[in-house]
């Protein structure tokens, strides 16, 4: 829950960011989306965690905030590698200003503490290998939230 809080906060700072910068962004919808990213690692810590939270989110009554769960993990998950990784056979990637906010506040945060991009970038391609093309989506999300926002986050 420590963990959601402070994706919470990092998001809502890159949104008000944003916001000063022209971009329309819901700031609710970045903060419920925050919260509630990682509701599916109540069931799992495996990479299926994005769906099941998509699936909670849907049983709740919250469709809306369902894609924050299902797209956020990694630099999200296009429809090829999701067959791989045994998920259902479409796209998990974020494609909202909200959703891409949310994603990136997410891989900027480890537990509580916040990291610098550099060394985020570093362990995908420890983890996944230096050509996996999740490396390429981080840097794609990456240069989209730091155009958003003006850099620096």
């Amino acid at each position: 829950m420590r963990h959601c809080l402070a994706v919470e906060r990092k998001a809502l700072e890159l949104a008000r960011r944003a916001r000063e910068r022209g971009v329309r962004v819901d700031l609710e919808l970045v903060s419920l989306g925050a919260l509630l990213h990682d509701v599916g690692r109540s069931v799992t810590h495996g990479v299926g965690h994005g769906v099941e939270g998509g699936r909670i989110l849907r049983e709740e009554g919250l469709p809306e905030l369902a894609r924050f769960a299902e797209n956020h993990v990694g630099a999200g998950i296009p429809r090829e590698e999701a067959k791989e990784l045994g998920l259902p056979d479409r796209d998990f990637l974020p494609t909202t200003v909200e959703e891409k906010l949310v994603a990136y506040a997410d891989k900027l945060v480890e537990g509580e503490g916040e990291v610098e991009f550099g060394e985020i970038l570093r362990r995908f391609e420890r983890e996944l290998g230096p050509d996996h093309p999740a490396l390429s989506r981080l840097r794609k999300l990456h240069e989209e939230v730091t155009g958003m926002t003006g850099g620096g986050t």
